[in-house]
């Protein structure tokens, strides 16, 4: 809950959740992501998860995002930022 709190001004649901998908999936390192998987395991349409995870990558701090290739989905290449 704390999590979901800290977010709640500068983000929306759908945002949020997506931050909590990726924080749970990258451990260390980076990984690639396409929408229409993120999609399908979040419950949402790969028009929203490429929207917002555009918008993340503008202004997410704890992940580079970088839209990384376009085959049958946009993969996203997403790196944790190191404090």
């Amino acid at each position: 809950m704390l999590l979901h709190a800290r977010f709640n001004n500068n983000y929306n649901d759908r945002q949020i959740c997506l931050i909590e998908y990726l924080k749970d999936r990258i451990r260390s390192g980076r990984g690639f992501f396409k929408s229409k998987y993120i999609a399908r395991e979040l419950g949402l349409s790969s028009k929203e998860v490429g929207t917002n995870m555009a918008i993340l990558a503008e202004t997410c701090p704890d992940f580079t995002i970088e839209r990384y290739s376009y085959s049958n989905s946009t993969t996203w290449l997403v790196t944790p930022v190191q404090a």
